[in-house]
């Protein structure tokens, strides 16, 4: 039966539903980017163009409004989704005004503790964006618009459609994709045929979702609540993505540790988390810029 994971890491808290040896599903929760379902108390920054308010160093909008309350007065809130980041910076977390008391977020998933088997696998998976399956492969890529994803395959066109579907609703699901995802399946003909590409969707993509029927281009749209970033988004943000997954391996060392890696990832890595990785290893932590290292291809050694 699938078991829920919880994993405490250094600069972000990981979750995933686990069956045998494979994830299902996949959550991240960045350390200090306020989640959504936190209850907290805000200062009201604007009203015009958009009711935006700031608390612990982050800004918020409410798109639904906010009322009774003037510029610089202090509004509670509850955050109904936290900032992206990654290649939509500019969306910045929501909220609506609250009257409950202040309270923190509920956790990524009611699990263990432990540490997560498959993981590098799935970051992978969310780094490349390219995920293979029996007889294609799938390309998924963020734009502004929505999340897209490619088939791309060498099976007939209605054979290849169902084995994509399949495999799309596992993506979906493993690199926690909310928002709007499109997929572009090959063109079939048929209304049975298209169906059964519908069929298959609605069958494996966990609920609550919506979609649309796929049109005469191969084009069906999934909706899903977005809560958080993604896997893809925080892969988007490519720095800080490979700095935290780096910390992931650097924390299993034990004493001295010596971390080379491209400068950028370097930059990313934050004073606190150093801090932290140090009191994890029981040892100093020495960081070296590699420029002729790819922003993945860090190492991790003994002093």
């Amino acid at each position: 039966m699938p078991e829920w994971i919880l994993e405490e890491g250094i600069g972000e808290t990981r979750a995933a539903l686990i069956e045998g040896d494979d994830i299902l599903e996949a959550r991240v929760r960045r350390h200090g980017v306020t989640p959504a379902g936190t209850i907290l108390d805000a200062k009201l920054l604007a009203i015009a163009p958009r009711v935006t308010v700031e608390a612990n160093g982050e800004q918020f909008l409410l798109p639904r409004g906010a009322s009774g309350i003037s510029e610089g007065a202090t509004i509670r809130i509850r955050v109904t989704r936290e900032a992206l980041g990654g290649a939509e910076p500019w969306k910045r977390a929501l909220a609506i005004q609250s009257d409950e008391a202040p309270a923190p977020a509920p956790p990524l998933a009611d699990g263990t503790p432990g540490t997560i088997t498959g993981w590098d696998d799935l970051i992978e998976e969310a780094r490349t964006g390219m995920i293979d399956f029996d007889g294609g492969q799938l390309r998924i890529e963020p734009t502004s618009a929505m999340t897209m994803i490619d088939v791309d395959g060498w099976l007939v066109a209605d054979k290849l459609s169902q084995m994509a579907a399949w495999a799309s609703a596992r993506a979906i699901r493993r690199l926690d994709l909310g928002g709007a995802t499109g997929i572009d399946f090959p063109t079939i003909e048929g209304k049975e045929a298209k169906k059964q590409v519908g069929d298959i969707l609605d069958m494996y993509l966990e609920k609550p979702f919506e979609r649309t029927a796929m049109n005469g281009f191969g084009f069906v749209q999934v909706v899903r609540p977005r809560t958080r970033a993604s896997l893809i988004d925080l892969a988007a943000d490519r720095a800080a993505f490979e700095a935290r997954a780096l910390l992931r391996r650097a924390e299993r060392h034990v004493g001295a540790t010596r971390i080379e890696a491209h400068p950028a990832v370097i930059a990313a890595l934050r004073p606190d988390w150093i801090a932290a990785l140090e009191r994890k290893v029981g040892g100093t932590v020495t960081l070296e810029p590699r420029p002729d290292l790819s922003l993945s291809g860090a190492t991790v050694q003994g002093a």
